[in-house]
């Protein structure tokens, strides 16, 4: 195995970790923002206000994307384990 097949294998791996993240990620930070925006327009600053919003929303982008998560990830997987012997020899 030389470091060109490391090093792509790693930027692969990276890219489906970005893949898989950006969907609960960004939910997050829209969610963020504009509960952020809504405190600072009415200087209301609790905690809960921003968590509890963050949590709902976290929770259904898992729901709805959750499914092709779990596809990607285990292509991925096959993917990987499939081209192991060709790397290995």
């Amino acid at each position: 195995m030389t470091d060109t097949v490391v090093i792509e294998i790693a930027l692969r791996t990276m890219v489906v970790a970005l893949k898989l993240s950006a969907p609960i990620l960004v939910t997050s930070l829209v969610i963020g923002f504009a509960i952020s925006l809504f405190q600072s327009m009415t200087q209301i600053q609790e905690f809960t206000l921003a968590f509890v919003p963050k949590l709902v929303g976290v929770g259904v982008a898992l729901l709805v994307s959750g499914n092709w998560m779990l596809h990607t990830l285990v292509t991925f997987t096959l993917d990987l384990f499939e081209a192991l012997p060709s790397m290995l020899g």
